[in-house]
C-alpha cells in the first residue's frame, strides 16, 4: 500500500546528513557551515513541497547532496560561460575585454604577495602613471593620469572637482546617454554642475559655446557620441576651435572621449576615431577615457591631463 505523503516526509534525510555529506568537497572549501546548513534546508524544504503537492519526492541522500553542492555554486560562481554571436566583438551586456596574458600574472602575483601598512591615498597609488618617466607621458603626451572605476566616475569626480555649483556649457548633439543607462545631465546633477545647453540636437557653433560664457561659466564640455551618429545637415565644433575659445576666455576644456582609442585603428580596416593622443595634443585641459572598450585592457575610467599650463 502507498504511503501517504506525509509518511513519506519521514523518510527524507535529516540536514545534518547532507551537511556532512558535502562539506569536505573541494568546490565548496571556504563556504560558512552556516550556508551549508542553509542551502541543505532550502533543498529539502523543496521535497517536503513536493510531496505535499502529492508530487513523488526524491528521497535519495546522495542524490539530494548533489543539488547542495549545485545550488552552493551557483549561488557562490553566478557567472557562467556565453556564445558572443552579436557580431559585436566588445560587447558591454556580455562581459569585459580579455585581459592580456601579462596583465593577467601581474594581477595574480600582486593578488598575493601586496601587503600594506597604513592605507595609502587612492591618489597615491598610480605609481605607473606619474610624469617623469611614467606611462602617461609615453602613451599619450598628457602630464598625469588618474584611473578610476569606470568613465561615469571620471566624469563626475571631474564635474565635482572642477564645476561644483557653476555651469558646464555643452551641445545639445552631446547630452548622450550610454549603457547601464548612465545620463550626461544626470552625472552633471550627481557632480553639482549646472547644465547650460548650447546649439541644437542636429548643428552647434562655436558663437554658441561663445555667447553662452559668463561669470558662472567653469568649463567647456565635448562628449564623444560613441554609438550613435547625427548625419545629413549637421554640425559641431572641432576640439581645437574650443580650446581657442577656451584659452582666450580663461575657461578649461574637457572632452569625454568614450572608449579612448590609443590606436590609428583604420590601419586595420576599421573607421577612423580620434585617439587619445590626437586629443591631448588638441590641448584640451583634461581627457576622460573608457578602459574596457578595447582587446587586452580591463574596465575603467581614465583621466588624462594636458601636458600645457592651463586654468585648471
Amino acid at each position: 500500500m502507498k504511503a501517504e505523503p506525509r509518511e513519506r516526509l519521514r523518510e527524507l534525510p535529516a540536514v545534518d546528513q547532507l551537511v556532512r555529506a558535502v562539506e569536505h568537497r573541494a568546490e565548496l572549501h571556504g563556504i560558512p557551515r552556516a550556508r551549508l546548513t542553509a542551502c541543505a534546508r532550502e533543498v529539502l524544504d523543496a521535497e517536503r513541497r513536493r510531496a505535499l503537492a502529492g508530487t513523488p519526492a526524491e528521497l535519495d541522500a546522495a542524490v539530494l547532496a548533489t543539488r547542495v553542492v549545485e545550488a552552493l555554486a551557483r549561488g557562490v560562481f553566478s557567472l557562467g560561460p556565453v556564445i558572443n554571436a552579436t557580431g559585436v566583438v566588445l560587447h558591454t551586456a556580455l562581459g569585459r575585454a580579455v585581459l592580456s596574458p601579462l596583465a593577467l600574472e601581474r594581477l595574480s602575483h600582486w593578488g598575493r604577495v601586496l601587503q600594506l601598512g597604513d592605507r595609502p591615498r587612492r591618489e597615491e597609488a598610480r605609481l605607473p602613471l606619474q610624469p617623469r618617466g611614467g606611462a602617461a607621458p609615453r602613451l599619450t603626451g598628457a602630464e598625469d593620469a588618474l584611473v578610476v572605476n569606470n568613465n561615469a566616475a571620471a566624469v563626475l569626480l571631474a564635474l565635482e572637482s572642477l564645476a561644483r555649483g557653476r555651469e558646464v556649457i555643452v551641445s545639445r548633439g552631446e547630452l548622450i546617454e550610454i549603457g547601464g543607462e548612465f545620463r550626461i545631465p544626470d552625472i552633471m546633477v550627481r557632480g553639482g554642475a549646472v547644465l547650460r545647453e548650447v546649439g541644437t540636437t542636429n548643428r552647434t557653433h562655436l558663437a554658441d559655446y561663445a555667447d553662452a560664457i559668463g561669470p558662472d561659466t567653469a568649463l567647456l564640455l565635448k562628449v564623444h557620441p560613441s554609438n550613435y551618429r547625427v548625419v545629413g545637415f549637421a554640425a559641431d565644433v572641432p576640439t581645437r576651435d574650443l580650446v581657442e575659445l577656451g584659452r582666450e576666455r580663461t575657461v578649461p576644456v574637457m572632452e569625454d572621449l568614450g572608449s579612448g582609442s590609443l590606436v590609428d585603428l583604420r590601419a586595420v580596416g576599421l573607421p577612423w576615431e580620434p585617439t587619445v593622443q590626437e586629443v591631448v595634443a588638441s590641448g584640451v585641459d583634461l581627457v576622460l577615457v573608457l578602459g574596457r572598450q578595447a582587446p587586452g585592457r580591463s574596465q575603467a575610467g581614465c583621466s588624462w591631463g594636458a601636458a600645457r599650463s592651463s586654468p585648471v
